[in-house]
């Protein structure tokens, strides 16, 4: 199907050349001058190779189709990270590659969506908060305040953020998915 490369998204997959390409990076480009273009960097299915590519915003790309479908995370092992579709059971392992920098945050029984193309992943998104505990962080200093003042913390899947000075160790905060960001404490 074809669409315009100014409509297209993270995530999304293109086929040129008869390669399948899953977007990592879209940027429309609208110069002072001259014609508006559309920036993608892309990542080839078949091996991972990364290429850049750019397009007039108006010019037309082929989109590959793409099943997007829930599932539910299992378990990882050497094979890589397990899921299954909870409408017919089916599983479905998914490479290392694929998951990237999500692998942290997965965790038993959570809903993700898979994006599946003749029953291979290919993309992998997750829930946009999370709910983690903090491992370890500094102690509180009598005197500091509230006021922008965030202190490291280390969070229980590994992942390094920054956090409010009245957070301590052992605190469940939530966290966005995309980049580890402190979003609040959790409400459970």
């Amino acid at each position: 199907m074809k669409v315009i490369a100014s409509t297209l998204r993270k995530g999304n997959v293109v086929e040129k050349d008869g390669k399948l390409y899953v977007i990592l990076f879209a940027e429309n480009i609208h110069p002072g001058k001259g014609t508006p273009v559309t920036q993608l960097d892309m990542r080839r299915i078949t091996d991972g190779v990364k290429v850049s590519e750019r397009y007039r915003t108006t010019e037309q790309v082929e989109r590959a189709f793409v099943e997007d479908r829930e599932h539910t995370f299992l378990y990882s092992d050497g094979e890589g990270f397990h899921f299954m579709n909870p409408e017919n059971y089916e599983q479905i392992a998914v490479p290392e590659d694929v998951v990237g920098d999500a692998a942290p945050y997965l965790q038993e029984g959570m809903a993700v969506m898979l994006s599946v193309h003749n029953g291979v992943p290919l993309t992998i998104e997750l829930p946009q908060r999370v709910v983690l505990e903090v491992a370890e962080t500094e102690p509180v200093l009598k005197g500091q305040t509230a006021s922008s003042s965030y202190k490291p913390a280390t969070l229980s899947n590994g992942v390094r953020t920054t956090v409010p000075p009245h957070i301590a160790a052992g605190t469940r905060i939530v966290v966005m998915t995309a980049d580890g960001a402190y979003v609040e404490r959790a409400k459970d």
